[in-house]
């Protein structure tokens, strides 16, 4: 006799999350993993009577296991539906919250959301159906405690671009992607199977598109006009389609030799539309599944005999790269960061990357040494001391031999020695000799003219001592001394030059932007009621 707690998919049902008709699809669901006798019955009897979609059932599934091991850490272990409590129901959230992949990285708070969401409508379905009559009343979810709030882009990060050096290293491997144990039917012929996920990779590499846009390209996705060739895509995140993106006629080539392949190629009808259509006709979507494309590439990529990362160890050998960063969506990051270091303009950065603003552009990147380096060595001929006179210093010793202050360098030698931490006067860089600001500083100094304005406005209200009023109307004059010296330095350069610096100093500025490096604090209204730092 089957055991009731081994569900085969094939009576089950599942629907297609592209049309509601059932699908017998093969395998089974083992709820023998579940270790409450309650939760086993109710998902059973949930799968078994609602035929749900294919994504509705694996994503109930995922929350149900992390439900269930969350509540067999509780008092109880979950086992008495009657006896739990909205601590219980924290615990479970909590659990979601602090899931991750098999790789070790968090969920997409997106994904997260949906977890908690598919769980609590189970057992929503439960109460409604009368097999949780049970239940306690207080294990429900709480529309503010238990929120997961969505982060614009916790799918991405800072400095998650796969470096152009790996790149190439998996370039020369690219013949070998495909082979194996490959994600698809196995009726395709080995050799179309290699290339389908070899031009895949490609158009990761070479366009920044999501995985998910990748595998949903349209059949026809090519357009030429006056020689240039582009990319039909959707935005799937955005919903915004027919979008444009130029590409490389390498690129474009790579696409059509797919193309030329895929039209002999006998697979499901449904996928026609499709430039990678589905390889099954058991698969839930009409395209190639993103799961995949992760998946194949986790398996090549785990493949290689040997990646080295950029840089030597102390003995003089290369180090070994963590295969872990590369997959699918670290690609984008790779192409955000291939156009900056090439110096692209961050608003047609942002146009390329198809997004709604430039600061969710620069997320995606981290400006390189190579072009910070750059950027120094164009304003260190523009470095002035406190009074406002040119001090211009080598590239290196402006670099090297100083010290980031909020509102310049520091070249005081026991305050670099600290990493800036140990002042001698506390930070009063407009009256400090070893002060030494830029043109990247002048917004900053501006923005803090202003405070201090506004705090000698309140020490006024204050009825505060003179020497309070004076210390803070010496620091704006030192400032606004230091700032109309340095425009009228750069007034007299050429319009070329001036808007040189202009770009370096915003590259510097994002930069500094990105550093960990805490903001030191900078005046000291009362010099007697300091504590020694």
């Amino acid at each position: 006799m089957a055991d009731p707690d081994v569900l085969d998919l094939r009576t089950v049902g599942l629907r297609t999350t592209t049309g509601s008709a059932p699908r017998h699809m093969s395998g089974t669901a083992d709820l023998r993993t579940i270790p409450q006798p309650w939760l086993r019955h109710l998902v059973r009897h949930w799968a078994t009577t609602n035929s749900p979609r294919t994504d509705v059932f694996s994503n109930t599934m995922r929350a149900v296991t992390l439900a269930s091991r969350a509540l067999a850490q509780r008092p109880g272990q979950g086992l008495d539906p009657a006896a739990l409590a909205f601590a219980d129901a924290s615990a479970v959230v909590d659990a979601v919250r602090t899931a991750v992949r098999q790789d070790g990285t968090l969920y997409r708070s997106s994904q997260r959301r949906t977890l908690v969401g598919c769980f609590f409508q189970l057992i929503d379905y439960g109460r409604r159906s009368g097999h949780l009559d049970t239940l306690a009343g207080a294990f429900t979810r709480d529309p503010v405690e238990h929120r997961i709030r969505l982060e614009e882009v916790d799918e991405d990060g800072i400095g998650k671009a796969v470096p152009e050096s790996v790149i190439r290293q998996l370039d020369t491997h690219l013949h070998t992607l495909g082979l194996g144990d490959v994600q698809g039917r196995r009726d395709i012929p080995a050799a179309d199977l290699q290339l389908l996920y070899q031009t895949v990779y490609i158009l990761l590499r070479d366009t920044g598109r999501r995985p998910l846009e990748i595998a949903s390209l349209p059949r026809d996705c090519l357009e030429t006009d006056h020689g240039q060739t582009s990319l039909i895509w959707d935005n799937r995140k955005r919903r915004r389609h027919r979008r444009r993106l130029p590409i490389a006629a390498s690129t474009a080539q790579d696409i059509r030799r797919w193309q030329a392949r895929r039209d002999h190629l006998q697979l499901p009808a449904s996928g026609d539309a499709y430039l990678f259509p589905a390889l099954s006709d058991q698969s839930a979507e009409r395209h190639l599944g993103a799961n995949y494309i992760s998946e194949t590439l986790r398996t090549w990529v785990d493949s290689l005999p040997e990646l080295h990362a950029e840089g030597t160890d102390v003995t003089g050998h290369r180090l070994p790269f963590n295969r872990s960063l590369i997959y699918p969506y670290a690609f984008r990051h790779s192409y955000a960061q291939r156009h900056a270091d090439a110096g692209t303009p961050v608003d047609v950065l942002r146009e390329l990357m198809d997004h709604h603003s430039i600061a969710m552009t620069q997320r995606y990147y981290q400006v390189s040494l190579k072009r910070k380096r750059t950027a120094v060595a164009a304003l260190t001929a523009h470095v002035v001391d406190r009074h406002g006179h040119p001090t211009p210093s080598s590239p290196s010793g402006y670099d090297l031999r100083s010290v980031a202050v909020p509102y310049g360098g520091c070249t005081e030698p026991s305050n670099v020695k600290a990493g800036g931490d140990s002042c001698p006067i506390r930070f009063q860089c407009a009256g400090c000799g070893y002060y030494r600001p830029d043109p990247s500083y002048l917004p900053a100094i501006e923005q803090h003219i202003n405070e201090l304005r506004a705090d000698r406005e309140t020490a006024h209200a204050m009825d505060a001592a003179d020497f309070v009023i004076n210390a803070l109307t010496a620091q704006i004059t030192a400032f606004e001394q230091i700032v109309e010296r340095m425009r009228r330095r750069l007034s007299a350069l050429p319009t070329a030059e001036q808007e040189e610096l202009e770009q370096a100093s915003a590259l510097l500025r994002k930069a500094r932007a990105g550093t960990t490096r805490p903001h030191l604090p900078f005046t000291v209204l009362n010099p007697h009621q300091a504590k020694p730092r």
